[in-house]
Formats: structure tokens, sequence, C-alpha cells
């Protein structure tokens, strides 16, 4: 991994994350905001969990198997750890002529030479932190450039170990040999290339503008090529001329090059990371490590202390911070183009398989993805490390692979797999239910392999249980399966359900691919719930949305009241009513209910549910308070609220029933209902009556006393108005100030009024809005008679 120290600093964002091994009141909606549960139109009682996208199949396990990003899931490149260095990070990789490989990582700075067993040797070792970039020559001297406050040595082919140069910069972050033997080193923070002859003496090659060169690569023609960071440039620099110029290929979108690699054809791959900001300090930056003595710190890296040196008070800690990543191809014409970006991993490494396909080593899941072009990708293996850091080519296409957190040697390919398996996520029906069959499909997918032994075969497996978790308490695996167009499944009936299959390669042949898997399912008939009642007040009516007519009256709108929901209800409160129905794939939205004014009228409004995602259909019935049977008042209601005219029925209290049934969606004899009783509630259309109304002058002073009674049989006396004349009415309170009340006695005055036959009206509302009026007339006599 090159992006060791990253940034502007040592945040540069290759290696920041190294560290890391890692029951309801009843409430009032406004009428736009009112939803109530939504049901399915239909139900689908044969189901099928049927996986065929990668983010599906990402939520599996794989064994030897990679992912395609298309959805497609083949066996994988033969993966195998190499050898352990024993170090918690490895960041550069290269093989020598003679087929040993070395390894560069720290803590503390150390560089390894493996054998083609894999035996690994320890050939450097310094006090630095880390082993930061490795080279070797076609003579098989070593060179090692360390950071921070590092130098590049050189390890001859006996063992011997020397400053080769010193930079005196802070870091070192890649080197680069010539044809010549001459060194190019990369530094930073002072963004500047340094060649080294191989006496040793070196002097400054190119100095950027940039804080960092971060990557080196030479191309075909034997231009230097240069990554910077914070501007994420890619420069081509030549050799001939004084002082060296460079030519910006290209400015990607991104803060960091972190690596660079050309293919045979001339194709420049870039790695790029971080976004880009307005403002980018100076200066080194890190995360704060809690001091253990005075100018050093220690971090964790996969749970192991590790020392990191303070530099300019700045904690120098091997740890990236940025996760978005792109990767570039420049073309020879020097077109550029991208070909993958991510927001969550990190690409460390580039290298190509020997069908010249691009890998990409990958943080922070340890992953290594292969480009295959029209930007598809294929993840082919996922380490046990956190990072793949870098890739060098091995003897017969096998490629070496460094990883880091902990820091261990791979190897990839170049053949495939022989025998690949591939677990699925653990499917919740959500219901005890009945497993029909499994089908799959893909190419070369056969259950047996052909007649001339060529081509690959799949096996599939299942097991089922009623824990969430797989183990012991679940059922045996069961199969294989051997027909794609369907077997039934033979694990017993529960909630969960898992499949398992094999994928088995074939010498010469096609080798397997699985494009989808599904699983029939019947969950087991549950009866519908109605999980709430809500009794609107009177004279409210309740309507679904309508657009309203030319010439028609606007009724005033009103507040409509939700129901409580029961405390058992997986549903918690009015507004989850709309999410939970748009959770199934299956839901539709009711009519949103709009409420309005309209005397006589009576409205409810209910909330119900259904585990199985069945329609349902309501009824509704009422009884008097003294009455023990149930009458119809509506059935065949697919809305879940309902309005009906209140005047048909005598007044007292009565109580509502509503029936919930899934007989829509089930087979006749199949059906479930459920039921639930509504609170108490009033009828009253029955107007109070006024008595007793009288209206004298008072002897002739301009003063009329009024007096009058109010009474209902059954109700409270809500308010009281009066008016002369016709004109505006106004609120008069009763004798006691209080309207709580079957009676209430009114005596009030009118000062003011003018001489003459005056008409005093007066109304009365109970609290239904059941009203009465009355009048009197009374003369005023003219002043002195």
């Amino acid at each position: 991994m090159r992006n060791f120290f990253s940034g502007t600093g040592f945040s540069l964002c290759g290696f920041r994350r190294l560290r890391t091994a890692h029951r309801l009141k009843p409430v009032l909606l406004s009428i736009g905001a009112v939803l109530l549960a939504a049901a399915p139109a239909f139900a689908e009682h044969t189901r099928w969990w049927r996986q065929s996208s990668f983010e599906e199949f990402d939520k599996g396990t794989a064994k030897g198997v990679a992912l395609r990003s298309d959805g497609k899931l083949f066996l994988a490149p033969r993966f195998a750890q190499f050898a352990d260095a024993n170090l918690a990070y490895l960041l550069a990789l290269r093989a020598d002529s003679k087929g040993n490989l070395y390894a560069a990582g720290g803590a503390n700075a150390k560089v390894l030479r493996l054998d083609a067993n894999g035996k690994t040797t320890s050939v450097f070792e310094s006090s630095e932190l880390a082993a930061q970039a490795i080279a070797v020559d076609a003579s098989g001297n070593l060179f090692v450039g360390t950071s921070p406050d590092g130098k590049v040595y050189k390890v001859t082919p006996a063992g011997q170990s020397s400053v080769f140069f010193d930079p005196k910069t802070k870091y070192i972050w890649d080197l680069a040999i010539d044809k010549d033997g001459t060194v190019f080193v990369a530094t930073g923070d002072t963004g500047k290339i340094f060649s080294v002859a191989p006496d040793g003496k070196g002097q400054v090659f190119y100095s950027s503008e940039e804080t960092h060169i971060r990557t080196l690569a030479l191309d075909s023609s034997g231009n230097l090529l240069a990554g910077t960071e914070p501007s994420g440039l890619v420069l081509r620099i030549s050799k001939a001329g004084n002082p060296h110029r460079a030519f910006v290929l290209y400015e990607t979108s991104k803060k960091e090059i972190t690596a660079l690699l050309q293919d045979s054809s001339g194709n420049l791959y870039v790695a790029a990371a971080g976004e880009k900001t307005l403002s980018t300090p100076a200066g080194p930056r890190a995360p704060s490590p809690e001091a253990t003595t005075a100018g050093n710190f220690n971090v964790s890296v996969n749970g192991v202390a590790v020392p990191v040196q303070q530099i300019q008070g700045i904690p120098f800690a091997p740890i990236p911070t940025v996760t978005s990543s792109s990767v570039y191809r420049i073309a020879s014409d020097d077109s550029p183009e991208e070909l993958w970006s991510s927001r969550d991993d990190l690409v460390y490494a580039l290298g190509l398989r020997p069908n010249g396909r691009l890998l990409l080593g990958t943080g922070n899941q340890g992953a290594v993805l292969e480009l295959e072009g029209s930007h598809i990708f294929s993840r082919l293996v996922r380490t046990t490390s956190g990072q793949v850091t870098a890739m060098a080519s091995g003897p017969g296409g096998k490629l070496f692979l460094a990883a880091a957190n902990p820091g261990k040697i791979l190897t990839l390919g170049p053949d495939n797999e022989p025998e690949g398996s591939y677990e699925s996520q653990p499917f919740d029906a959500k219901l005890f239910t009945r497993w029909g069959r499994l089908q799959w499909w893909g190419q070369s997918a056969s259950s047996t392999p052909a007649k001339n032994g060529a081509g690959g075969r799949v096996e599939f497996y299942t097991r089922s249980g009623n824990t969430s978790d797989p183990g012991n308490n679940w059922s045996p695996w069961a199969g294989p399966y051997s027909n794609a167009a369907g077997d039934k499944i033979e694990s017993p009936s529960s909630r969960f359900v898992q499949w398992k299959t094999v994928l088995h390669g074939a010498a010469g042949g096609n080798a397997p691919e699985l494009d989808w898997v599904s699983v029939a399912y019947l969950p087991k008939n549950v009866a519908p719930e109605v999980t709430g009642i809500a009794i609107q007040s009177p004279g409210v009516r309740v309507q679904g949305v309508s657009l309203p007519s030319l010439g028609t009256t606007s009724q005033a709108p009103v507040q409509i009241r939700m129901p409580q929901l029961a405390a058992t209800s997986s549903i918690s409160s009015a507004a989850n009513i709309a999410n939970a129905a748009a959770s199934t794939n299956t839901a539709r939205f009711d009519a949103v209910p709009q409420g309005f004014t309209q005397k006589g009228y009576q409205s409810v409004v209910w909330t119900a549910e259904d585990s199985n995602e069945d329609q349902l259909e309501f009824s509704i019935y009422f009884r008097g308070e003294t009455e023990s049977t149930w009458k119809l008042l509506k059935d065949k209601l697919e809305t879940r609220f309902y309005t009906w005219d209140t005047t048909a029925m005598p007044d007292g209290a009565y109580y509502l029933k509503i029936v919930a049934t899934d007989a829509p969606g089930n087979p006749v004899g199949e059906s479930l209902t459920s039921e639930r009783e509504s609170d108490r509630f009033e009828v009253d259309n029955t107007p109070p009556a006024i008595g007793q109304l009288m209206a004298d002058s008072g002897g002739g002073t301009g003063v009329v006393r009024v007096r009058f009674q109010a009474s209902h049989p059954s109700s409270s006396i809500a308010r009281a108005q009066y008016s002369i004349d016709a004109e505006d009415w106004t609120l008069v309170f009763p004798s006691g100030g209080l309207s709580d009340s079957s009676r209430e006695n009114y005596d009030f005055q009118l000062p003011k009024v003018a001489a003459g036959e005056h008409t005093i009206t007066v109304r009365v509302y109970d609290q239904f809005e059941n009203v009465s009026s009355a009048k009197a007339t009374v003369r005023v006599p003219t002043s002195g008679n």
C-alpha cells in the first residue's frame, strides 16, 4: 500500500484505517397528513424468495466463489496464504529476477525475503516506523525507503546494508529504478523527486508545487510518471532537458494518487482516493492518539499497540481516514476514462492478471476486485486481513498479494478453484412457513456434468429453523437438489430457511455460473387484526379524497382523530401506518380520508393489519347499550373508515364492532376473521327545549331584561345566543356561568335599547349541535312615558 502516510502530511489516505482491526393516545392529525393502514391489492399465497443481484448475494458467505457486480456467482481464482509476515502491516512487494519475493512493512521498519516455498528471511530492519517503499535493480540490489525522517538504504545480494541516499525530507513515498540503474525517490512534504546515481550521488530531478509525490512508475518510453497529493495529479516527466519539465496527463477528481500501473499496450491505470476540499491545510494531520511518553504515542493496529512518533508537535500515525476511491485509464493517446468508483472502498494497489484484466487491492474489507469493462467488476476474493496493499507478479501467471492488519502474503491464480461454496443469508418469512421448490439458472450450471466429462456442475442444499442465526438448533443440510427447474425442498416447515450451493469446475470445460436462485414458500395463514378504533365527534363526516364539484357549497374541514393502537400491535403509531404499508412489495395505500362537518352524521376510523399481507374486507355492526344482539350496519367495506346518517337511529348510547376478514385473498373455507369493539358513544338528534321565555322593558329606562330556561332530556346544554331584531347573534352565559348541565337558566339585560317594539330571539345548542330557537316581543317606551 503506497498511501501509508496520507494527505498533507501523515493523513494520506493510504493507511489510517490499518489500525482498525476493527400504547398511544388518540392522535389528531391534519387532513393532509392522515394515512391509514395499507393493504395489498391481492395476496400472493405462493411467494418466492429470489436472489439475483450483487447486493442480495453480497449478504451471503462465499468460499472460493467470486461475485460479479451484475449478480453472477462463479468460481474464483485459486487463493491461498503464502506466508505470515508476523508484522502488523505490509506496504510493498517486489520480485527479483531470481524468483525471490521481497515484502516491506512495519512496525518497526522491516523487509523480508521469501523463497519459492514461502520461507521468510529478514534482510533489513531499522528504527524507523515503516519500510514504505522497495525496489530491486538488475544486479539484485535491494533499495529500501523508510519513513518518517527516513533514508534510502541499499541491501546487497550478500546482505550488507548501508545508507544509500538521504533526501533530508520528512517522508519517502516510493522508489523506481531506471534501466541505467538510476533510483528515483518520491518524497514529501516538499513534493520533490530525487534521482540517485548507482554510486549514491543524488540531486533534485523535479520539484513540484504539490505537497507530496505519492507514487512513481516508468512508461515504455522511459518517461517518469508520478502521482501527487493534494491535487490528485498524474504527471509525465521527461528525462531530457534540465530543468526537467512535467506535463499533467490528468487531474483526477480525487485528492491523492495511490497507485500507477502501465500495461503492455501503453494504457496507464491510475488509482486515486479522497475527496478534495476547498482548503487543505499545509501541515501533517492525524487523529489524536493518547500520549504515553513525551514525543511518543501508541495507536492500536489490529489490537496491538504500535508506537507513533511525534513530528513537529503532530503525531505521525500510519492510519488512513478517507474511503472514497476511483480508478482511471489513460489510454496511449493520453485520453482519460473513469473505469470504477466507490464511496466505501479504498484502492491501495493495482495489478494485472494474465488475461490482461485489471485487479484492485482494496480496503477496508480486504477484497480483491477485477475490472471486466463496461463498468462491470467482480469481487474475486476477500482476505482475513483488513487491506490488500500491494501486488507483484509471480511465475506462471501467479500473483502475489501483500495485506495489512495483519500483515500476510497471499497468492492468487493463475487457475481457478476446483470447487467453491456459497451460503445465502438466512431468509425470514416472518411466519411459520411451508417450503416449496428450489429453482436456479446459470450458464453451465447443470446439476450433472456433461457425458464427455467436460463442463462444471452445481449442487444445492437447504436447511431451516426457527432462530435468526443458523446453528445446531436448525435442521441439517438437505440435498443435494438436482433439478434446476425445481426440486421440492426437503427441509421442515419453519420460519427461517437458508440455501447453499457448491460449484464444481472441470478441466477444459466451461466453468459454472449462477445467475439467480428462487425459493417458493407459503406462510401459514394468520387471522387479521383490527388494531384500533376511533369514533369521531358527532357531526363529522369522513370521506376519501375527492375533487369539489363546481357550484357546491364548501364544507368546513375538521381534524380526524386516529385510533389508539393496541399495545401488542406491530404498528406503534399513526405515523407508522404508512411506513408499515410501504415496507411490503404489494402494499397499496387506502384513500387518505378527510373530515368535514355535517349535522346528523357519525363517523368511525379504524386500523387493521394482516401478517400475510392479504387483502382485507370489513363489516360494521352496532348495538344499543342495553341490547345484546349485534345488528349489521355495513358490510363488504375495503376502506378503513365509514360514515352514516344517525337520524335513522333512536337517541341513546351505542357500541360498534368492526369485523375484519381475509376472505378476498384466500380460498373458500380457509379465510380467517377477527373483530374489535369500540368505546361507548352516543347518538342524539333531539334538540333542546326553550321554556319560560320572557322579555320586559324595565319601566322605560332603555333596558330590556330577558329570562328563559333551556333543557334537554339527556344531553348537556352547550351554549346559548340571542339576537335583537335579526341582528348578529351574541353569546350569553347561563346564570351560573358554566354550561355543564342538562338544564340551564338564563337571565340577562340588554342596555340602551331604543324605544319601540323589538323582537328578541334566542337559540340554544346541546353538545351534539342540535339547536332550538324561540322569540319574544318587547316594547320599550319613550323616555318620560
